[in-house]
């Protein structure tokens, strides 16, 4: 990546009208970034980008786009770069949950969630490459402890989790030598309400979740861990204490890991 600062680069964030989105949009924008913002919600996107502009004095960009639509995903990534001249920074946050045992699941929610927390990174990377190439710029990805470890009840959220560590770490191997840097950042429960729109069995939102473990950390603190660690040429962010241990014991002790899960999961599927 082209320097250790945020200054005069240029920052696109998938997902970034609400939530951990937003406050990444602020991090950014604060340290002194230009942001274009993309969100399936283009009144929330053009709203956070009025906001971004009257507190850093600098430009913002808000562009609604479906990035699970590959061709409009190409057509936002264009616009940025013709209006931005460039792009330093893509952080894929977009992503959505689902909450319900596979058993349950209409096949549309596997989908679904496959093709926003998968596809949707795919098609923007791929559009933003050329552009980050030329700038050895910092790709961000954000993953979840679910990316890799088991998480009861969220099958199709673990596996396109899952999938993003395997397309971005060997994406990060074909970039050797390119000067890219490929980070991926697992936070653990967030007061984001992503829970809340989580698809349920028949692809509506489920509504909030008994919270079994787990304490929810503010999206700002975060967005912060997760952009320094992104400056500092991190691979691997894990962001609280919960997505640290969460980490080290699912490799270390997995079985241990299962069981502990189960227990302050599993209550919510009658496991």
């Amino acid at each position: 990546m082209s320097g250790r600062t945020l200054h005069d680069r240029v920052v696109v964030i998938t997902g970034a009208a609400g939530g951990l989105g937003s406050s990444l949009a602020r991090h950014c924008a604060d340290a002194g970034a230009t942001v274009a913002v993309l969100d399936l919600d283009g009144a929330r996107a053009q709203a956070l980008a009025a906001e971004l502009r009257q507190r850093s004095g600098r430009p913002a960009l808000a562009l609604a786009c479906d990035i699970t639509d590959r061709a409009a995903a190409h057509d936002a990534v264009a616009a940025i770069v013709r209006e931005c001249g460039r792009i330093d920074w893509l952080v894929n946050n977009a992503g959505i949950s689902a909450r319900c045992l596979l058993r349950d699941a209409a096949p549309e929610v596997l989908e679904r969630v496959m093709a926003v927390n998968l596809f949707g990174a795919a098609h923007v990377t791929a559009a933003a490459l050329p552009a980050l190439t030329a700038q050895r710029g910092q790709i961000v990805v954000i993953s979840s402890i679910a990316g890799f470890a088991p998480l009861v009840g969220r099958t199709a959220y673990a596996a396109s989790k899952h999938a993003l560590h395997g397309f971005f770490d060997s994406l990060r191997s074909e970039l050797h030598g390119a000067g890219v840097g490929v980070m991926l950042a697992c936070p653990a429960f967030i007061a984001t309400g992503i829970e809340r729109a989580a698809l349920g069995a028949d692809g509506r939102p489920a509504g909030a979740a008994r919270r079994t473990s787990g304490r929810e950390v503010p999206p700002d603190a975060v967005a912060a861990r997760i952009v320094a660690d992104a400056l500092r040429g991190r691979r691997l962010c894990l962001p609280s204490a919960l997505s640290r241990t969460a980490w080290w014991l699912s490799r270390l002790a997995p079985a241990l890991y299962e069981r502990q899960m189960l227990r302050r999961q599993g209550g919510e599927f009658e496991l």
